[in-house]
């Protein structure tokens, strides 16, 4: 961990009187003060703060500490940091986590398209579908697809995605066409995550539709239910991204076509906007930039 940033949260800990209103002056998560504040102890090898309920007091050895501290970051701010020098090389090793649909649709090419514009830089992309906790599991980057984003996230909108509502020919043969967004609940849909009721949301002048839906298939992998309507299981929502090449080849049929389902953000989830590495800053607006070009999402 980078000791001149646990300093500077250290400081703004003992100046603030609390990790909460710390993470609010250093625009960084309370989950990340905690973890610098941590490894300051272990350095330090020795309990820093007083812990109450409501604030933090400085021990002795803290009061040592922050002597300390504030002589560093002193010297440290005449020191250009490592990584902003050196004209546009980045260097350094970027962990970016990401769903697998995503991942197979575009962001490996993107990631491939990065390291060929830094050849100095790294990238460990986790592909999973799991939400990961960006300070346990020491993620530098996260990629969401989704519209509920919990509270306390710092987050960067870098794209939208498009869903669309399809099944196969043989499922449509069998079973008949829903003509609207209220007959998906007559049907057999492939639902996501869990088994039971589910909520397709579509977006109408007049305000959000909720069609509750369920069926006889639910998984927590989308391209698994992609597969499964292919084959004829039932009607799915997916991410455009990921159903275009199978409508264009006619194994599905896109449904639908006067209804919306409702678009979700593409969010690029990391834990301080402050403190950011330039080789970080510089994946956020590639990333934004990628997923901006046209047909970049729609398959």
């Amino acid at each position: 961990m980078d000791r001149i940033q646990a300093a500077q949260v250290f400081v703004a800990i003992a100046e603030r009187g609390s990790l909460t209103a710390a993470a609010e002056l250093l625009d960084m998560s309370r989950a990340m003060v905690t973890r610098h504040l941590a490894e300051m102890e272990s350095w330090a090898g020795a309990r820093l703060f007083h812990r109450s309920t409501r604030r933090v007091s400085l021990t002795s050895a803290g009061e040592a500490t922050l002597a300390r501290c504030r002589e560093m970051l002193a010297l440290a701010g005449q020191v250009p940091l490592a990584g902003e020098q050196g004209g546009d090389a980045l260097t350094g090793i970027l962990r970016i986590a990401c769903a697998p649909s995503l991942v197979q649709a575009t962001l490996a090419s993107a990631m491939a398209r990065f390291l060929t514009l830094h050849p100095q830089a790294a990238i460990d992309l986790q592909v999973g579908y799991k939400a990961v906790n960006l300070v346990e599991e020491r993620i530098d980057l996260a990629i969401r697809i989704t519209n509920h984003l919990e509270p306390g996230l710092i987050a960067r909108r870098i794209g939208e995605c498009a869903s669309v509502v399809c099944a196969s020919p043989a499922y449509l043969a069998a079973h008949g066409r829903p003509e609207r967004a209220e007959d998906l609940a007559h049907h057999d849909c492939l639902t996501y995550a869990y088994y039971g009721k589910s909520l397709w949301q579509f977006e109408r002048a007049d305000g959000l539709l909720q069609v509750p839906v369920a069926g006889r298939l639910s998984a927590n992998d989308s391209m698994s239910l992609l597969q499964a309507a292919v084959d004829g299981a039932g009607i799915t929502l997916q991410p455009a991204y990921s159903a275009a090449p199978l409508i264009a080849s006619g194994a599905l049929v896109a449904l639908l076509p006067r209804e919306r389902p409702q678009t979700l953000g593409i969010h690029a989830l990391y834990s301080s906007r402050e403190y950011q590495p330039a080789l970080l800053r510089a994946m956020l607006d590639f990333l934004a930039g990628w997923l901006a070009e046209p047909g970049r999402l729609s398959g």
